[in-house]
Protein backbone atom coordinates (compact mmCIF):
# COMPACT_ATOMS: atom_id res chain seq x y z
CA UNK A 1 0.00 0.00 0.00
CA UNK A 2 1.11 3.26 -0.97
CA UNK A 3 0.85 6.20 1.57
CA UNK A 4 2.25 9.43 1.44
CA UNK A 5 -0.33 11.33 3.28
CA UNK A 6 -3.12 10.97 6.10
CA UNK A 7 -6.77 12.27 5.77
CA UNK A 8 -7.54 15.70 7.24
CA UNK A 9 -10.58 14.15 9.31
CA UNK A 10 -9.45 10.88 10.71
CA UNK A 11 -5.78 11.01 10.04
CA UNK A 12 -5.59 7.53 8.73
CA UNK A 13 -3.56 6.83 5.75
CA UNK A 14 -4.50 7.64 2.10
CA UNK A 15 -3.73 5.21 -0.62
CA UNK A 16 -2.49 7.02 -3.30
CA UNK A 17 -2.45 4.13 -5.58
CA UNK A 18 -5.89 2.86 -4.91
CA UNK A 19 -7.08 7.00 -5.16
CA UNK A 20 -5.21 7.17 -8.19
CA UNK A 21 -6.77 4.06 -9.93
CA UNK A 22 -10.37 5.37 -9.01
CA UNK A 23 -9.73 8.56 -10.63
CA UNK A 24 -8.53 7.11 -13.59
CA UNK A 25 -11.37 4.97 -13.94
CA UNK A 26 -13.43 7.82 -13.26
CA UNK A 27 -12.13 9.38 -16.16
CA UNK A 28 -12.12 6.91 -18.31
CA UNK A 29 -15.66 6.31 -18.09
CA UNK A 30 -15.94 9.92 -18.63
CA UNK A 31 -14.45 10.33 -21.50
CA UNK A 32 -16.28 6.84 -22.93
CA UNK A 33 -19.47 8.51 -21.93
CA UNK A 34 -18.95 11.74 -23.79
CA UNK A 35 -17.45 10.15 -26.42
CA UNK A 36 -20.55 8.37 -27.13
CA UNK A 37 -22.68 11.45 -27.38
CA UNK A 38 -20.85 13.80 -28.63
CA UNK A 39 -20.26 11.27 -31.73
CA UNK A 40 -24.54 10.69 -31.91
CA UNK A 41 -24.98 14.88 -31.62
CA UNK A 42 -22.56 15.45 -34.66
CA UNK A 43 -24.65 12.89 -36.64
CA UNK A 44 -28.14 14.58 -35.16
CA UNK A 45 -27.09 18.37 -35.60
CA UNK A 46 -25.35 20.47 -38.45
CA UNK A 47 -22.38 21.70 -37.50
CA UNK A 48 -22.93 25.00 -36.48
CA UNK A 49 -22.90 26.74 -32.89
CA UNK A 50 -26.69 27.28 -31.52
CA UNK A 51 -25.08 30.90 -29.98
CA UNK A 52 -23.03 32.36 -32.43
CA UNK A 53 -23.83 30.56 -35.63
CA UNK A 54 -20.56 29.87 -36.55
CA UNK A 55 -19.82 26.98 -39.20
CA UNK A 56 -17.42 23.81 -38.75
CA UNK A 57 -15.83 21.60 -40.57
CA UNK A 58 -13.48 18.71 -40.35
CA UNK A 59 -10.57 20.70 -39.71
CA UNK A 60 -11.55 22.83 -36.80
CA UNK A 61 -14.54 20.59 -35.35
CA UNK A 62 -12.62 19.58 -32.59
CA UNK A 63 -13.77 23.36 -31.44
CA UNK A 64 -17.52 22.23 -31.56
CA UNK A 65 -18.89 21.04 -28.25
CA UNK A 66 -21.83 19.24 -27.01
CA UNK A 67 -23.55 21.36 -24.33
CA UNK A 68 -26.15 19.47 -21.90
CA UNK A 69 -28.97 22.12 -21.52
CA UNK A 70 -29.53 20.77 -17.87
CA UNK A 71 -26.13 20.67 -16.83
CA UNK A 72 -26.41 16.77 -16.35
CA UNK A 73 -23.65 15.16 -17.92
CA UNK A 74 -25.53 11.68 -17.31
CA UNK A 75 -28.52 12.69 -19.10
CA UNK A 76 -28.04 11.29 -22.86
CA UNK A 77 -31.34 10.80 -24.30
CA UNK A 78 -31.22 8.91 -27.78
CA UNK A 79 -32.88 11.75 -29.50
CA UNK A 80 -30.53 14.53 -28.26
CA UNK A 81 -33.18 16.39 -26.74
CA UNK A 82 -31.03 17.34 -23.96
CA UNK A 83 -28.25 18.36 -26.69
CA UNK A 84 -27.13 21.28 -28.25
CA UNK A 85 -23.81 22.04 -30.72
CA UNK A 86 -21.80 24.70 -29.11
CA UNK A 87 -18.01 26.27 -30.14
CA UNK A 88 -15.89 26.20 -27.03
CA UNK A 89 -16.23 29.82 -26.32
CA UNK A 90 -20.07 30.18 -26.21
CA UNK A 91 -19.48 26.64 -24.48
CA UNK A 92 -17.80 28.56 -21.97
CA UNK A 93 -19.74 31.27 -21.83
CA UNK A 94 -23.12 29.09 -20.84
CA UNK A 95 -20.95 27.20 -17.90
CA UNK A 96 -19.64 30.45 -16.57
CA UNK A 97 -23.29 31.89 -16.44
CA UNK A 98 -24.65 29.08 -14.60
CA UNK A 99 -21.63 29.10 -12.41
CA UNK A 100 -22.62 32.62 -11.50
CA UNK A 101 -26.14 31.00 -11.27
CA UNK A 102 -25.27 29.04 -8.71
CA UNK A 103 -23.40 31.47 -6.95
CA UNK A 104 -25.91 33.72 -6.66
CA UNK A 105 -28.18 31.07 -5.14
CA UNK A 106 -25.88 30.15 -2.47
CA UNK A 107 -24.59 33.49 -1.57
CA UNK A 108 -28.70 34.05 -0.70
CA UNK A 109 -29.02 37.30 -2.26
CA UNK A 110 -32.28 38.70 -1.08
CA UNK A 111 -34.08 37.52 2.01
CA UNK A 112 -37.06 35.35 1.45
CA UNK A 113 -40.60 36.63 1.87
CA UNK A 114 -43.50 35.01 4.07
CA UNK A 115 -44.42 34.04 0.51
CA UNK A 116 -41.49 32.09 -0.07
CA UNK A 117 -40.83 34.74 -3.28
CA UNK A 118 -37.25 36.41 -2.94
CA UNK A 119 -37.85 40.28 -1.39
CA UNK A 120 -35.08 42.99 -2.09
CA UNK A 121 -32.66 43.91 1.10
CA UNK A 122 -31.45 46.95 -0.31
CA UNK A 123 -32.77 50.48 -1.06
CA UNK A 124 -31.15 52.48 -2.91
CA UNK A 125 -34.02 55.35 -2.28
CA UNK A 126 -34.12 54.67 1.11
CA UNK A 127 -32.70 57.99 2.35
CA UNK A 128 -34.42 59.84 -0.96
CA UNK A 129 -37.23 61.16 0.81
CA UNK A 130 -35.24 62.99 3.56
CA UNK A 131 -32.93 64.28 1.22
CA UNK A 132 -35.49 66.04 -0.79
CA UNK A 133 -37.40 67.80 2.91
CA UNK A 134 -33.60 69.28 3.76
CA UNK A 135 -34.17 71.16 0.31
CA UNK A 136 -37.21 72.74 0.64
Amino acid sequence: MTTHSRHGKTGKPINSAKLDRVVADARKASEERAAGYRDQALKLYAWVCGRCARSFTRENLRELTVHHKDMDHDNNPADGSNWELLCIYCHDNEHQKYEEHLAALTAGRGKTSSSGGKTTTHNPFEALAGLLKKDT
